[in-house]
């Protein structure tokens, strides 16, 4: 398992976002993210765009829906997220067609739904590259040119 250094050098676990505006698939993929036996702690849920930025400088990773409950915002939302706030952005859609030409500063893109194996290697791979480390990419996800 992996875990990240805070600044006095100890071990702490991966914040991770999910901005999800179905709540029963939002509860499913923390249940997904909490389980799964990479160190991370989901630190928040967002539905729009307004809480996933209050809730932005707590999260080191944000795995976002692409229409949210205010409309289509999710795009913006992880452009944001990756140049404001430093955050690694995973797009989770039923819509991948929608960001397909890639969003500045997030990594890619997977359809939903997905699986708990789907989640573990998400955040595996969003922790490498956090790391600067080479990692293959999951097989379920559709990596943005950089």
């Amino acid at each position: 398992m992996e875990t990240s250094k805070d600044q006095d050098g100890d071990d702490m676990n991966h914040r991770v976002l999910i901005i999800e505006d179905e709540y029963l698939i939002a509860m499913d993929v923390e249940d997904m993210v909490s389980s799964s036996p990479v160190e991370a702690d989901v630190v928040g849920l967002a539905s729009d765009k307004e809480n996933a930025l209050i809730l932005a400088p707590l999260a080191d990773i944000a795995l976002v829906d692409v229409n949210l409950s205010d409309g289509p915002s999710g795009p913006e939302i992880g452009r944001i997220l990756a140049e404001d706030f430093g955050v690694t952005v995973i797009f989770m859609t039923a819509n991948p067609e929608i960001v397909a030409m890639g969003v500045k500063g997030a990594l890619g893109v997977v359809r939903k739904p997905v699986d708990s194996r789907t989640i573990e290697q998400l955040l595996q791979y969003a922790i490498a590259r956090r790391s600067h480390q080479r990692a293959p990419a999951p097989r379920a996800m559709q990596v943005f040119a950089a």
